[in-house]
């Protein structure tokens, strides 16, 4: 993963996407299989260093707290700051990112339905 990820050349759309499926992960919400909800959390690893367009430091601290301590409160706190998070990336900005994991070898096609499915 992070042999990909030093060759990705991610614009920051494409790490905002990487966020959003992280919130996503941890609010319980994400319908992906097992193996690829590890894959994304390893990616969001090597990836929340690097800057996104819309998504910073707020989802990020969210994200650290979930890894300390996931309390029912904080799932209700990251499941409301997903959605906004999903308002501020397009559709089509996240469809791309999916063809692009799916092409690259990062997820299955089978994921296609599941990844951001909102």
């Amino acid at each position: 993963m992070a042999n990909w990820l030093r060759t990705a050349s991610l614009c920051s759309a494409e790490v905002d996407c990487i966020t959003a499926v992280m919130l996503k992960i941890l609010d319980g919400k994400c319908k992906m299989p097992a193996d690829e909800k590890q894959r994304m959390t390893a990616l969001y690893a090597q990836a929340k260093s690097l800057q996104g367009k819309y998504l910073g430091a707020f989802y990020h601290q969210l994200i650290a707290q979930a890894h300390t301590s996931l309390t029912e409160a904080l799932v209700t706190r990251i499941y409301e700051a997903r959605v906004l998070a999903e308002t501020q990336i397009s559709r089509p900005v996240m469809k791309r990112f999916k063809a692009r994991l799916r092409r690259e070898g990062i997820l299955s096609d089978q994921s296609d339905q599941t990844l951001a499915a909102r």
